[in-house]
């Protein structure tokens, strides 16, 4: 595993970063905008880790800034549903203090050589954030169709597994070090 190397992986995760500023000037004025960017980057979150696993091509920057990436654009959108009132505060900072716990546990772990790997509760967080954001961030604009609730249910079943995901982690990483 070499530490730094710039390959497709990398490139898409740094993608999802530059992607970061379009979707916030977007999504205020054009949702609809805002949410196919905000759908490029998440699929860039999916893309990247598959290529990398596939041509074997892991590397330690790309371990480090993949979550990175990954959390920079959550917590973008989350800010900006916040600043919409689509979404109360106090979610986004639940989400948001968990988002920073894991990544800065995995970033210690990995100083020791010990790689933690994203579980299977993580990804269908990550997962279900996706589908909030985007069904807050549509609604109204898709011929008036409301995904507000939906988006809110979705965004409490992300909270609920945040807050069980952050607590795995901190386990996992307890054990581990």
């Amino acid at each position: 595993m070499s530490t730094l190397r710039f390959n497709l992986p990398t490139f898409l995760t740094l993608s999802r970063i530059i992607l970061i500023p379009v979707f916030v000037f977007t999504v205020y004025h054009h949702p609809f905008v805002g949410a196919i960017v905000f759908g490029i980057a998440s699929i860039t979150d999916l893309l990247d880790g598959y290529l990398a696993r596939r041509s074997g091509e892991i590397t330690k920057f790309g371990i480090i800034l993949d979550p990175i990436a990954d959390k920079f654009l959550v917590i973008s959108a989350l800010i900006v549903l916040v600043d919409m009132e689509r979404l109360p505060a106090w979610i986004a900072i639940v989400i948001i203090v968990r988002e920073f716990l894991v990544t800065g546990l995995r970033v210690v772990a990995l100083s020791k050589d010990i790689v933690i790997p994203a579980e299977m509760g993580g990804k269908i967080k990550t997962t279900t954030q996706i589908f909030a954001v985007l069904c807050l961030i549509l609604t109204g604009s898709i011929y008036d169709i409301d995904l507000y609730d939906i988006g809110i249910i979705l965004i409490w079943i992300a909270l609920v597994l945040s807050v069980i995901s952050g607590v795995r982690y901190t386990v996992s990483f307890w054990k581990r070090i």
